[in-house]
């Protein structure tokens, strides 16, 4: 049994061709079809609603639903790492381009990126570009949204991996898809946050951009410590931060800055 980290994805994505290659399969590949047959089923203003960005955004995210289905199916070989696909601030610091060979592996046994589209990805799970947020207002098969859509499944992929313990990285919108079912289930969660201490009234505040950028350095410094208990956690000390225990509370860790 292992710890298990869970991150968000990011909104940019980036077809990366290897090495490292993607070696599997996502786990809930037939799911994420149904969902992209099913925005493009919704055409393309229909699509851009669900998506709620702009024509440039939407125009090329529309023309790869054309193949996307069948295109998910292709041999991982083929397609991009989850991992190195994401693009942003969180990713550039995770940094899995310039990991050792033994850092990757802590990371495919250790880490799961929670997803609106594929559910939950393995770090070489081979993927496409997609766009579709977890937050996304999309009904589809009875379900009102994709919380509702993903349920416990999500959860029961993180168990089924051999997680006793999930340590919760991600953000709220990503959260909300496993740690409320892992509360009901009597899974241990720990949630890492990341800030500083505002002088001017003591007050934990978190900054989005820094939080990204401090969550990508966590996961990599588990990695590069083969994290492997939770108690190994709060030795964390990267840019800056340390852990305050006047901020933390039961099932929390929060990271200050400063």
């Amino acid at each position: 049994m292992a710890l298990m980290l869970i991150v968000s994805p990011a909104k940019l994505m980036d077809v990366v061709e290897g090495p490292p290659f993607a070696e599997t399969s996502p786990t809930f590949l037939a799911d994420a079809q149904r969902l992209a047959r099913e925005l493009l089923a919704r055409g393309y203003d229909g699509a851009r609603d669900v998506w709620r960005c702009s024509d440039a955004l939407a125009r090329p995210n529309w023309e790869r639903l054309a193949t996307m289905a069948e295109d998910m199916a292709r041999e991982p070989r083929l397609l991009s790492p989850a991992v190195l696909t994401y693009v942003g601030i969180q990713y550039q610091h995770l940094a899995p381009q310039v990991m050792t060979a033994s850092q990757l592996r802590w990371l495919s046994g250790h880490l799961r990126i929670i997803s609106g589209m594929y559910g939950v990805l393995r770090p070489f799970d081979g993927v496409v570009p997609y766009r579709l947020e977890m937050q996304a207002k999309l009904p589809v098969d009875g379900h009102r949204d994709l919380y509702d859509y993903w349920g416990e499944r999500i959860l029961d992929a993180l168990l089924g991996a051999g997680a006793s313990a999930i340590v919760n990285v991600a953000s709220q919108e990503y959260a909300k898809a496993v740690v409320p079912w892992a509360r009901r289930a009597g899974v241990p969660v720990v949630t890492c946050v990341f800030g500083e201490v505002r002088a001017s009234d003591g007050r934990f505040v978190q900054r989005a951009t820094e939080a990204k950028a401090a969550r990508g350095a966590f996961v990599r410094w588990c990695a590069e410590m083969g994290v492997e208990k939770v108690d190994e956690l709060a030795a964390f000390a990267e840019r800056g931060y340390r852990l305050d225990g006047g901020h933390s509370e039961a099932g929390t860790l929060t990271f200050v800055r400063g």
